[in-house]
């Protein structure tokens, strides 16, 4: 498996990617957008042996508008090719894209995503530092990790993601 920064010769390969995990266009034209409107953003992939782009995963900037000085960042989405999935994939792009954002002076990460599956990175439930979403979701699904120790002590609110999200 080899993970790597996404380049343009990518876009294509992960844009079907999306479209077969999700079993349709709304991730693709999400992942499209980001790329055009969103700064900074990280966005990886995933390659099988045979060099096969397999995986991508992207993170982008959210806010709490109250809070203008924290530099956080949204993980979604992640996907992987159907026939590929429960090889480890995810779980790669997740742990080094974690450590991208780190390495960029993210301070916190934050994922509306499974309750079972997104503590095993590290995240809590954001309720736990009194952070919310702005969208409709159990609180156990909307989650947050902080990068720097103590990162977000103080900040309280509600996240807003990036315009392009309010379109899926």
């Amino acid at each position: 498996m080899k993970l790597r920064m996404e380049i343009e010769t990518d876009f294509n390969l992960v844009g079907n990617i999306h479209e077969l995990a999700f079993n349709g266009p709304g991730e693709a034209k999400l992942v499209d957008e980001l790329r055009n409107s969103a700064s900074p953003i990280i966005s990886m992939v995933a390659e099988n042996e045979k060099g096969e782009v397999v995986g991508h995963i992207m993170f982008s900037p959210v806010t709490i508008p109250s809070q203008q000085g924290a530099m956080l960042m949204g993980l979604a989405p992640v996907a992987i090719t159907p026939n590929e999935q429960d090889k480890g994939y995810g779980s790669a792009l997740i742990r080094r894209g974690l450590e991208e954002c780190g390495k960029q002076g993210i301070s916190a990460v934050v994922v509306l995503g499974h309750a079972g599956y997104y503590p095993r990175f590290g995240f809590s439930k954001s309720t736990d530092f009194n952070i919310t979403c702005e969208y409709d979701a159990p609180a156990e699904n909307f989650m947050v990790l902080e990068l720097k120790e103590n990162a977000l002590r103080g900040i309280t609110g509600q996240v807003k993601y990036h315009s392009a999200f309010g379109e899926l």
